[in-house]
């Protein structure tokens, strides 16, 4: 005749084995769901508008060599910064300026020490019309057009230089019928490329590389405005965040960088 208090003895154990594999199954599904979490998550990262075109190329080969995955979201410089001091969950910053990366240091929403140039942008006069740009110097002073676009110049690093040139010219006040201001300078480029103004001070970024726009394009002097010296910022530390500030600061993103347009220090 069997013991009972063996047989009991077997039934502990076995519900002690069973709780066991039962908690080791749940740590797995837990390590599992929070490294599908990690991997998951994207790094959230402010990117100027005139630096789209740039960023898509770089995003993806960001991607393809780390393994992280990255958001980028875009607009003006100057909304960019007011989000960011209000709490906009955004680990990076890449600026059309110097200034707003310098505040957000200096107040303390940007980590000391890690703010330098990506890029140096370039200002151009360009129209999607037909008539082309034989002149564009001429083109402004003469004023045959309905509409120039810009980017609002108190939000917007290239509406402030396109400000400044045309006021440099001695064309501002007298354009101020004309001008059309975007949000950001990827709307002002939308309003030149749909037609409705003839003519933009742009980004030279944004036009594409290889498009055909030796007669609609007209580089700006840049004697006629202020370097327009683009920088990065990192705000929330961490692993994903430093990868990609080092990953802009190499060979293989300078590449890309200087094929859109810019001049890289």
């Amino acid at each position: 005749m069997s013991n009972p208090l063996d047989r009991c003895s077997s039934s502990a154990s076995t519900d002690v084995s069973g709780l066991a594999r039962l908690a080791s199954g749940l740590c797995a599904a837990c390590i599992g769901l929070t490294s599908f979490s990690t991997l998951a998550e994207p790094l959230n990262v402010a990117v100027a508008s005139n630096f789209r075109p740039a960023m898509e190329v770089l995003r993806r080969d960001f991607e393809d060599h780390t393994g992280y995955s990255l958001s980028a979201s875009y607009g003006s410089t100057g909304k960019h910064y007011a989000q960011i001091v209000n709490g906009a969950p955004f680990s990076v910053f890449l600026a059309a300026d110097v200034e707003r990366p310098r505040l957000l240091e200096s107040s303390g929403s940007a980590v000391a020490g890690t703010r330098f140039t990506y890029a140096v942008g370039k200002l151009v006069l360009w129209t999607a019309g037909e008539e082309g740009m034989e002149n564009g110097l001429l083109r402004l002073r003469e004023g045959q057009f309905r509409f120039i676009a810009i980017a609002n110049p108190a939000t917007a690093p290239y509406g402030h230089a396109a400000q400044q040139a045309l006021s440099r010219l001695g064309l501002w006040e007298a354009l101020q019928p004309q001008i059309v201001r975007g949000e950001n300078i990827g709307q002002a480029y939308g309003f030149v490329r749909s037609g409705n103004a003839e003519l933009g001070l742009l980004a030279w970024s944004q036009l594409r590389p290889g498009e055909d726009i030796d007669d609609s394009a007209w580089l700006v002097p840049e004697h006629l405005y202020d370097p327009i010296e683009q920088q990065a910022v990192l705000l929330v530390d961490g692993e994903a965040s430093r990868a990609f500030l080092d990953f802009i600061r190499s060979d293989r993103a300078a590449s890309v960088i200087r094929d859109h347009g810019y001049s890289v220090p």
